[in-house]
């Protein structure tokens, strides 16, 4: 190859190398490029972000739950309150052998079964990384144990955390339930709800009751405080605090005194009672016997003693004031007369001969009156105050169902009478549509019969049957009933009046009303069904007698209770108001089994009379903890 070849390769060898160097160089620049602007962009557009992640890795935002609110009763007794204890708890995500840690911490204080036991449900319901509790209320002694042994035991804590006490026990239970821990359900509608940041430090929600409906104004809001942290994540300094707030308090239009007398009157009867006072709607005591200790489910129920309540037969669980649905029995004539006299189905002095029974025409069957021989002759007010089951029978066969059903739907019968408190039953009240409805069947004659004394498929609660007779007291106006009676901040110290309930007028002729009213005013008189109940009393009484029927009697039958089991016998029913001039408190009562309405139910509603209008406690009662007076 000729030297002029050789140089004319050279020159296009050193051609490309250069043309590679500026390829290199451009390649080089561009990744300066790229990284001078990733520089840039974490250095100064990213500035803040990464300023926020490295004092996230130096601090720490820990949740302060907020004291919850305060449940009082009308006098300023409190019902429901907060008290602080220490917890041992444990986190799951930090412990590397949780039953190592179970059994040392196990050898340090005593962890009962119970407790154990209650642990591992809470842990299967809990996220690993969330504290569970494993022991509550801890001493100071095992305080100090624990302190002690913290190196050895990683993920368990000692907590401060704040208690729920309800100081009336089981007399209050239905009244202002009971909190619990938030479980999986609760955090979902806390969610749905957009509310579950408000909750975060905080292991107790309202499961039931005042607890339960009020939850939003008892909370109140959780605060955050910003702790610095070292490398190993224990706090060394607080940095900054958003305070929590609080929850408000309530005030109840309820007297614990007076629930106290009502639910001790019942003895060892079940059932329930609702004193209203008929103005304002406020609900002055609301028993349900028996009750159960609310305080039980604060920590966290254990399996056991929740079997044996919920598997009960007395049922203490269920809040019979609003739950419980009875046929309301005789206490429902008043109603059925003011109907009778409304409809102009009948006048005042209208009046009937009772042999004792009552036959529909063509009919050989007999439905027979309470007493034997019947009345006599009996006019409108006799037949309220002697209780007459044939003057309603006959009136009910001349209202037929449907009027009976569209005058009785005024008071509030066969639905809601929408309290502040969920889980309210609506009953029943019967038509000619809802059996067609219902069951697919026609309406019967005799149905209508039985139907005039508050039997057959008419059902109420001991709630509606106080509203309905509020509205004979306050002359025909009905009220929603109303626990909360004024809510106050916690800062302020000044409690804010609750509007109360809706109020609807019902018209009602005063005359036809005056004389339902003398009907039941001679109930209390001598000679009336509940006269020994009113005896000595320095204030008057209008009331209504009533039993409702639990087992069938056969035709010819007589009803005999010495012969019947104790489940077997009827329900006993009480309405009443008083003082009759100025009526300012209404009371239902209705006790399972009690037989009698003149014999069980109205001595129970006396007592209440008694310590609400004149401040007397009944002769077997003792003033008990601040909850009745003196």
């Amino acid at each position: 190859m000729s030297l002029a070849t050789q140089l004319k390769n050279l020159d296009r060898e050193l051609a490309r190398f250069h043309g590679r160097l500026k390829v290199g160089a451009a390649f080089v620049a561009l990744l300066a490029t790229a990284l001078l602007a990733r520089g840039f962009y974490l250095q100064v557009v990213q500035h803040d972000h990464y300023i926020q992640r490295a004092e996230s890795n130096r601090t720490s935002r820990v949740p302060a739950a907020p004291s919850r609110g305060l449940i009082l009763d009308r006098n300023n007794r409190i019902l429901a309150e907060n008290y602080s204890a220490y917890t041992l708890e444990l986190t799951q995500a930090k412990t590397d052998d949780l039953e190592a840690t179970l059994a040392m911490v196990g050898t340090l204080i005593e962890i009962s079964p119970g407790q154990l036991r209650r642990f591992r449900r809470l842990l299967s319901e809990s996220h690993e990384f969330e504290t569970v509790p494993l022991k509550s209320k801890l001493t100071d002694e095992e305080v100090a144990i624990i302190a002690a042994n913290r190196y050895r035991l990683p993920g368990v804590e000692v907590k401060a955390r704040l208690f729920r006490n309800y100081q009336a026990g089981p007399g209050m239970a239905h009244v202002l339930g009971f909190v619990g821990r938030i479980n999986d359900r609760d955090l979902k509608k806390l969610r749905e709800d957009g509310r579950e940041q408000n909750y975060k430090g905080s292991a107790h929600i309202g499961k039931t009751g005042l607890e339960q409906s009020y939850e939003s104004l008892l909370h109140g809001r959780t605060g955050f405080d910003q702790m610095e942290t070292d490398a190993s994540g224990r706090a060394v300094r607080m940095l900054s605090r958003i305070a929590p707030v609080p929850g408000k308090d309530l005030r109840l239009h309820l007297d614990a005194g007076l629930q106290a007398v009502a639910e001790q009157a019942f003895g060892d009867y079940l059932g329930g009672l609702v004193a209203l006072d008929p103005n304002t709607g406020g609900v002055l005591a609301l028993v349900s016997r028996p009750g159960f200790d609310p305080n039980l489910f604060v920590d966290g129920i254990d399996p056991e003693t929740w079997k044996a309540l919920n598997e009960s037969p007395d049922r203490p669980m269920v809040n019979r004031a609003l739950r419980g649905v009875y046929p309301p029995g005789s206490t429902i004539k008043p109603l059925l007369a003011l109907a009778g006299l409304e409809l102009g189905l009948r006048k005042p002095s209208d009046s009937i001969k009772d042999p004792g029974f009552f036959s529909l025409p063509s009919s050989s069957h007999q439905f027979r009156d309470w007493k034997r021989g019947g009345h006599g002759v009996v006019d409108l007010r006799r037949s309220i105050s002697q209780s007459c089951d044939v003057y309603y029978y006959q009136l009910a066969v001349d209202m037929g169902i449907d009027r009976m059903h569209d005058y009785l739907a005024k008071y509030g019968l066969g639905e809601k009478t929408g309290i502040d408190l969920d889980g309210e039953s609506s009953g029943l009240l019967p038509s000619r549509d809802w059996k067609q409805r219902r069951w697919n069947k026609s309406w019967y004659p005799g149905e209508t019969v039985i139907a005039g004394i508050g039997q057959g498929y008419h059902l109420t609660t001991p709630l509606q049957l106080a509203v309905a007779t509020a509205m004979l007291a306050n002359g025909g106006i009905r009220i929603e009933p109303r626990l909360v009676q004024a809510v106050r901040d916690p800062h302020a110290q000044i409690w804010q009046p609750q509007a109360g309930g809706a109020r609807v007028q019902v018209a009602i002729t005063p005359e036809h009303l005056d004389v339902v009213r003398e009907g039941m005013m001679d109930v209390m008189r001598p000679g009336g069904t509940a006269a020994r109940a009113a005896a000595g009393a320095p204030y008057t009484i209008a009331g209504k007698t009533g039993t409702a029927q639990v087992v069938g009697i056969k035709q010819g039958a007589r009803y005999e209770a010495s012969q019947l089991a104790r489940e077997h016998l009827d329900h006993a029913l009480f309405i009443a108001y008083a003082p009759t001039e100025n009526p300012t408190i209404v009371v239902a009562v209705v006790v399972e089994n009690g037989g009698s309405g003149s014999g069980t139910a109205a001595p129970i509603a006396r007592k209440v009379f008694d310590y609400y209008l004149t401040g007397k406690l009944p002769d077997d009662m003792k003033p008990e903890a601040g909850l009745v007076n003196e």
